[in-house]
C-alpha cells in the first residue's frame, strides 16, 4: 500500500513572520526541514508527501519548490499566489512550468471578511486555476463552510480540498452545525477533504481517541473513503501528538471500518489522484 502524507509543512522559524504560533506552540517555534520529517515518515511506510504553504508570499512558494527539487520524497507543493492580482493569468502561466507545484492555498480563516473567498477578484483567480492544472486547498473554520459551498458551486470543474475538516470544535464537543454544513459541502463531487489537524482542535494535552471518533465518523460518512486523504499536519501536530500517534490512531480506525481497497485510497491513492503526483 503506497502511503502519501497529503499535508505537512516546512519552515525556517522567524518570530515576526510566524506570529501565528501562539503561547501553546512553543514546541514548534524552531526550524523544521525535510531531514526532520523524512526518517519519521519512512519508518511508518510513507513514500512521499505534499508540503503546504504557511506564509502568504511568493517567496514561500519558491522556498518550498527549492526543497522539493532537492528531495524526491516531496512529491508536490501547495504554494501561495495572489489570486486577486491583476496579472494572475501571467503568474499562473509562469508557475505552471514547475511540475512539482500542484496547487495553491490562502489562509482564508484569518481574513476579517468571512466572505473574502466570494469577492469578484478572488473568484476570477480561482476561475483560472483549472486551465493550468492547479488544485485549491480551502483553509477555513466552520463558520466559513457556507461561503465555501457557494465558491465550490461556482466552479464545478475545479478540484477543491478542505483542509483539516474545516477545523471542527472538538475541544468544546460541538458537532451539530458543523456536521450539517460538512455534509452539505460533501454533496459537491469536486470537493475532497483532508483528515488532518484534528488533535490540535481537541484538548491539546488531554484529548482521547474517543473525542475524535464522532468527527471521523461524520467525515467518512459524508465524503466516503474515495474523497478523503490522510494528512499529518506535521509539525503543527506535535503540540498535541507525535507523528506516530496520529498515524497509529487512523491505522486502527481505518482497519476497523474500511476494506483494503478503501484503505489504499485513503492512505495514498486519493492524494495521488487529486494532486496528480
Amino acid at each position: 500500500m503506497k502511503r502519501i502524507d497529503s499535508h505537512q509543512h516546512f519552515w525556517h522559524y522567524e518570530p515576526v513572520k510566524d506570529a501565528w504560533m501562539n503561547e501553546d506552540m512553543g514546541l514548534i517555534r524552531k526550524d523544521f526541514m525535510p531531514d526532520d520529517l523524512i526518517p519519521l515518515a519512512e519508518q511508518l511506510g510513507f513514500e512521499g508527501s505534499v508540503t503546504v504553504q504557511v506564509a502568504q508570499t511568493a517567496g514561500e512558494t519558491d522556498f518550498l519548490l527549492q526543497l522539493a527539487a532537492g528531495n524526491p520524497f516531496i512529491k508536490g507543493v501547495v504554494g501561495w499566489v495572489d489570486l486577486k492580482a491583476a496579472d494572475i493569468a501571467e503568474r499562473l502561466g509562469r508557475l505552471s512550468e514547475n511540475k512539482k507545484l500542484k496547487g495553491f492555498r490562502h489562509v482564508l480563516q484569518t481574513e476579517p471578511d468571512d466572505r473574502f473567498m466570494l469577492s469578484n477578484e478572488f473568484k476570477r483567480g480561482i476561475g483560472l486555476l483549472r486551465q493550468y492544472g492547479f488544485t485549491y486547498d480551502i483553509l477555513i473554520y466552520p463558520k466559513h463552510i457556507k461561503a465555501a459551498v457557494e465558491l465550490v458551486k461556482a466552479f464545478p470543474e475545479q478540484p477543491f480540498v478542505i483542509d483539516h475538516l474545516a477545523k471542527p470544535f472538538i475541544k468544546a464537543q460541538e458537532i451539530r452545525e458543523w456536521e450539517a454544513d460538512i455534509r452539505n459541502i460533501a454533496r459537491l463531487p469536486n470537493v475532497y477533504c483532508k483528515v488532518s489537524g484534528m488533535v490540535t482542535e481537541a484538548d491539546l494535552h488531554r484529548w482521547k481517541t474517543a473525542d475524535l471518533i464522532p468527527y471521523l465518523d461524520v467525515a467518512f460518512g459524508a465524503f466516503g473513503p474515495e474523497r478523503l486523504m490522510f494528512g499529518s499536519d506535521w509539525p503543527v501536530c506535535l503540540i498535541a501528538s507525535t507523528y506516530r500517534q496520529w498515524v497509529d490512531l487512523l491505522d486502527i480506525y481505518t482497519k476497523e471500518s474500511l476494506s483494503e481497497n478503501q484503505r489504499e485510497a485513503f492512505w495514498g491513492g486519493n492524494a495521488i489522484r487529486f494532486y496528480h503526483l
